[in-house]
């Protein structure tokens, strides 16, 4: 299945594939919908919240996915779907070849020694009461790759380490670290078990400028050293800039447009994304002052309701009468680069 919304054919997806290498993800058709309910006693189903509605897309090994988009477009539901986090309401979701949904809580087990998170506040996702050694010690414990507490606590220090932090930080609790260093304790804790697909899930959102390209540094550094595969979810389009091989555009729950980074920073399509684009800020004050913006008007629709046909065409420039009706193919404009429009 190519990335995107609904159907592409399978030739030009194929093609795309074995352009870009070996797959090692691949989300088909996604769909996760929230119910609203209301009543105590029956608890029936009113309406339902489409955080992710039929978005499909791959990412190749040793590849750097970017997800990028508005709050509310649904980055991290469709993380926590291929986590298993969240339950998806349709589609498949396919890590080498074997579908997450399918699997049992037992068997994803298993699966969740290859497939990691990082989370996006280092503050609340680190137990306060713990150490920071037991943190990290406790994956390697319960899935019980090393048994013996002598040899755990020593590749607990070796995380410590390979992640810029002295290793005596074992004893220390979380309270005791700054934010910088708290989020490099959740990079130890994801690479504890030898994964080779991690979820960064505005993994730097939190943190100052200068520790944001630190810990940036630092994944780049691990993705070349394990030869791992990153799903990086950012609202930060700088950011998705300096790491990401490719990217992909989410709107209201829909994917609009994905591309290698560097063609879709150099040449945007969908009204959508020039609009993100226009909004980053240039530092040189001369450039920003003189350069054009695009303004999207009005305000995100709610998910609840979204509009019908192209979800974007209540606040695109483009938009004719049949945007309103016919929700747009996501097509292959040219190698790579696909957009869900039909005004380009």
């Amino acid at each position: 299945m190519s990335p995107g919304n609904g159907a592409v054919t399978e030739n030009n997806a194929n093609a795309s594939k074995a352009r870009l290498g070996e797959l090692l993800v691949d989300v088909k058709n996604l769909k996760m919908y929230f119910p609203i309910t209301e009543g105590i006693v029956f608890n029936r189903t009113v309406a339902e919240v489409k955080a992710v509605d039929d978005v499909s897309f791959y990412i190749n090994k040793g590849e750097t996915l970017g997800l990028v988009g508005e709050s509310g477009c649904g980055k991290t539901t469709t993380g926590r779907c291929i986590l298993q986090l969240e339950k998806a309401t349709a589609g498949e979701i396919l890590y080498e070849g074997q579908d997450l949904t399918k699997l049992s809580q037992k068997e994803m087990s298993t699966v969740r020694e290859k497939i990691q998170v990082i989370f996006q506040d280092p503050f609340s996702s680190l137990n306060p009461r713990m150490k920071i050694g037991d943190i990290l010690g406790e994956p390697i414990k319960v899935h019980g790759i090393i048994k013996d507490a002598e040899e755990r606590n020593k590749r607990v220090r070796e995380l410590l380490s390979l992640c810029g932090l002295n290793p005596k930080f074992a004893d220390r609790y979380p309270h005791e670290m700054s934010g910088g260093q708290r989020q490099r304790v959740g990079v130890a804790r994801a690479l504890a078990l030898n994964p080779e697909f991690i979820i960064c899930d505005e993994a730097v959102s939190a943190l100052d400028v200068s520790i944001q390209a630190q810990v940036i540094n630092l994944l780049e550094d691990l993705r070349d050293e394990f030869d791992l595969t990153y799903l990086f979810i950012s609202h930060d389009l700088s950011v998705i800039r300096h790491i990401c091989h490719r990217v992909s555009v989410m709107y209201l729950g829909h994917m609009v447009e994905l591309a290698e980074c560097d063609e879709l920073y150099e040449n945007p399509i969908h009204p959508y994304t020039r609009a993100l684009l226009a909004a980053v800020p240039i530092p040189d004050p001369a450039i920003e002052a003189n350069r054009k913006h695009e303004v999207v008007k009005g305000e995100v629709p709610s998910p609840i309701n979204p509009p019908s046909g192209c979800v974007f065409h209540p606040r695109c420039t483009l938009a004719v009468d049949s945007c309103s009706k016919d929700v747009p193919e996501f097509r292959e404009i040219k190698p790579g680069h696909w957009v869900a429009c039909t005004q380009v």
